[in-house]
């Protein structure tokens, strides 16, 4: 309800703009990838035949939920534009991967390695922004 003035100067720092899409995303009672999802998308991001992988990675994108799936196809062209500037904004493939993979996708609960997950969690999103045309 809260009406923001985005041409008000605290929003022309892109970190405090970044900051805020991630907070928001990370603080939605239920990640954009849902928790029934997360563990078969790690699940196929380990398939090593890459075209199986593929399959599997479209598939499960193609399954969510209408309100989930829309709101990735958006912010996956908008973080694949992003990468487009890499050379400018620093913002790789991998570096976008690393940002927003453990805010987009994460267990229901934290037990577990943690640090694995998050390895597997940034390679879903970087397989999605790779592959982002074949995938939406």
């Amino acid at each position: 309800d809260e009406q923001l003035d985005l041409d008000d100067g605290r929003w022309e720092d892109i970190h405090v703009v970044t900051g805020a899409l991630k907070l928001f995303l990370r603080e939605l009672p239920e990640p954009l990838v849902p928790f029934s999802h997360f563990d078969k998308f790690i699940a196929a991001i380990k398939i090593q035949d890459p075209s199986l992988r593929g399959r599997c990675i479209r598939d499960l994108v193609l399954s969510l939920p209408p309100a989930h799936h829309d709101t990735m196809k958006v912010l996956f062209r908008h973080l694949c534009r992003v990468v487009e500037h890499k050379e400018e904004n620093r913002m790789s493939v991998q570096s976008v991967a690393i940002v927003f993979g453990p805010t987009l996708l994460r267990p229901a609960s934290e037990e577990g390695n943690m640090a694995m997950h998050m390895v597997f969690q940034n390679q879903v999103v970087e397989h999605i922004l790779n592959h982002y045309g074949s995938i939406f």
